[in-house]
């Protein structure tokens, strides 16, 4: 009996100590599970912050806009409501109007801010900047009683879908000079499906405007921005000289957006066009200076104009055409680094009887397609006319054209040029050309009174209408089969 109290002790004690062990454990439990937690948190916090570092959660402040004028306003200065909603145009107006005053003081920079800022055409200024902030989209209004009617052009005589006038573009300049259209790529969106629709069910009873045109201005610079959904062609320089189009973005949808040329300099001089990216309905850049007799006698040529480092698209036209409006005459163009994919021409000079004009100094220069079916083309029977006043004896000459560095995969007809007897093509040069081909039937480099040589190895292999010459520039064969024809539209 004695024992029995220091048993029971012990065995309290031992009784004690088993149960502290799980109590132990269970805490060690709780407190890995705290740690667990908290590193969890930690972890989310840190991936979170790393996360907005990278922009996929939480967008940065928008890039302030720089100061490129000595006087500076915003659109909402005069008004202007970025809902997609309000009307702006009297907005943009009353800026204009304002930045005009500055014009001896150095010009005037407007602002269009993060938003959506509907309007119907306005007109620019002289010495102005038109900036478009991030995220800044001007919406064309899509009815067209609200678009101005204007006169043809004088080189067309009428307007290119009907006679008599026309729809005047978006945004407009006439008689200006030292005009900016730039900003941190913000978009001028003309809404053009609305347009398209009532084209093709033929409710339009005068020619669609393009989304931007300057006419018979200078020194104007357009960069840094989008221009999507014109109406018709989307940038429209007409007897303009000196003109840079550069970092620009341009875009329509592919199929169904008719006559959504990208770029098409008319009748201008010194022109560079570089680092675009354009992708849409028609052409993606068309170089022009009037249609038949109408360019004829307005006599502006377009020359002098430079295009590199550009990328397009156009699966139902070219990606950079000549004419068909040339009669005016196209000369010293050079079209260098251009890759056109996924299009239904590669580069495409395109004329006809009636035309007059010239085409001549025309090189291209390291030009690659990819899954292009025509590369280049020159076409000589491109028979649209303003009306029957155009005389068919008027014959546009082409010359002095050179292709060199010419590259490209999955074409199915590599070259396509269709002289006639009126209109032969001459002075024609390829040199260090290779283009891949889907499509082995014999005739896939066709030609039709051609003149010219062909420098070194070509593949494919070369029309028998070209003179042969090595790469030091002998003769090897001259060709005697010049006017010969294996043109085939079938493939």
């Amino acid at each position: 009996m004695v024992e029995t109290p220091r048993f029971r002790r012990n065995h309290h004690h031992r009784s004690d100590s088993k149960w502290s062990i799980p109590l132990f454990l269970s805490s060690q439990k709780t407190l890995w599970t705290l740690l667990w937690i908290v590193g969890f948190v930690s972890m989310f916090i840190w991936q979170r912050n790393v996360i907005d570092g990278l922009l996929v959660f939480r967008k940065s402040p928008p890039k302030p806009i720089p100061k490129l004028r000595p006087f500076v306003f915003n659109l909402t200065d005069f008004g202007g409501i970025g809902d997609g909603k309000t009307m702006n145009t009297k907005a943009f107006e009353k800026a204009v109007a304002s930045i005009a005053k500055f014009g001896k003081k150095g010009g005037g920079q407007l602002n269009v801010q993060a938003g959506n800022w509907l309007t119907a055409p306005f007109n620019l200024t002289s010495h102005i900047t038109l900036f478009l902030a991030e995220d800044a989209v001007i919406l064309g209004a899509d009815d067209e009683k609200l678009w101005t009617l204007m006169p043809p052009l004088p080189s067309y005589g009428a307007g290119r879908e009907h006679p008599g006038p026309r729809y005047g573009s978006l945004i407009h300049g006439q008689n200006l000079t030292d005009v900016i259209i730039t900003g941190h790529n913000g978009t001028i969106d003309g809404q053009g499906n609305a347009w398209w629709k009532k084209f093709r069910q033929k409710l339009l009873k005068h020619t669609r405007g393009p989304l931007v045109q300057i006419m018979r201005s200078s020194n104007i610079q357009i960069s840094n921005i989008t221009l999507r959904n014109s109406p018709f062609w989307t940038l429209h320089p007409f007897d303009c000289k000196n003109i840079t189009i550069t970092g620009v973005t341009i875009l329509a949808p592919i199929f169904g957006a008719p006559n959504t040329d990208g770029i098409n300099p008319d009748s201008c001089e010194n022109m560079v066009i570089e680092d675009c990216y354009i992708s849409v309905g028609d052409d993606g850049i068309a170089i022009k200076s009037g249609w038949n007799q109408y360019g004829i006698t307005y006599g502006r040529p377009s020359k002098n104009i430079f295009i590199r480092n550009v990328v397009i698209r156009s699966m139902v036209s070219a990606g950079v055409s000549i004419g068909s409006e040339m009669s005016g005459g196209v000369s010293n163009v050079t079209v260098e680094n251009l890759l056109v994919w996924s299009s239904r021409r590669g580069v495409r000079i395109k004329t006809s009887p009636g035309r007059g004009g010239y085409v001549r100094r025309i090189t291209y220069r390291n030009v690659t397609f990819d899954n292009v079916r025509v590369g280049i083309v020159i076409k000589t029977d491109y028979s649209e006319h303003p009306d029957e006043g155009y005389d068919p004896k008027a014959l546009p000459i082409l010359q002095d054209i050179s292709f060199t560095g010419i590259y490209g995969q999955g074409v199915r007809v590599p070259v396509r040029i269709n002289g006639s007897e009126e209109i032969p093509v001459r002075n024609v040069t390829f040199h260090d050309m290779s283009v891949g081909i889907t499509y082995k039937k014999k005739h896939i480099f066709q030609c039709a009174f051609v003149q010219g040589r062909v420098i070194g190895s070509i593949f494919p292999s070369p029309c028998v209408n070209l003179d042969r010459y090595d790469e030091q520039g002998q003769l090897i064969k001259r060709s005697i089969n010049q006017n010969i024809t294996n043109i085939d539209y079938d493939f």
